[in-house]
C-alpha cells in the first residue's frame, strides 16, 4: 500500500468572533496557509502509480482558490474557522476528485501549527 501526497499554498483572514472581548483571535487577521492532501492505494496495473499526480494538484488548486485571498468566516461551512473545520470543509471539496483520499493536513508554516484529518478507506 502507498501514500502520495501533494501541497498547495493560500493566503486568506479570519476571525473568532466567539471569544470574549479584547482576546486577541477576535481581530481580523491573516495567515499563510498550507494544504496537503494524500491518497492511499495500490498501484494501478498498466499505470504504475497510485494516482497521477496531476489529479491531486487540480484537486487541490480548486479548493485553495476557493478560499485564497478570502475572508473564511463568509464561506458556507466556515463560519468558525478552526484548522479543524477547514480540514473537514476541504475534505468534502476534494473526496469526489479523489475517492482514494487519505489525510488532509492544513498548516500554517509561520506558527508552527498543523491540523491532520484522517479518512477511513
Amino acid at each position: 500500500m502507498f501514500e502520495i501526497s501533494k501541497a498547495v499554498t493560500f493566503e486568506a483572514a479570519h476571525f473568532m468572533g466567539g471569544k470574549p472581548e479584547g482576546h486577541p483571535y477576535r481581530n481580523l487577521h491573516g495567515h499563510s496557509f498550507r494544504l496537503e492532501a494524500a491518497v492511499k492505494g495500490r498501484v494501478k496495473p498498466g499505470e504504475e502509480w497510485v494516482e497521477d499526480f496531476s489529479k491531486l494538484t487540480e484537486a487541490l488548486k480548486a479548493t485553495a482558490e476557493k478560499l485564497d485571498h478570502s475572508l473564511l468566516n463568509e464561506i458556507d461551512g466556515l463560519s468558525v474557522p478552526t484548522l479543524e473545520r477547514i480540514c473537514l470543509w476541504a475534505a468534502r471539496e476534494i473526496k469526489a476528485e479523489l475517492p482514494g483520499l487519505s489525510r488532509i493536513t492544513l498548516s500554517r508554516p509561520s506558527l508552527n501549527e498543523s491540523c491532520t484529518l484522517e479518512l477511513g478507506q
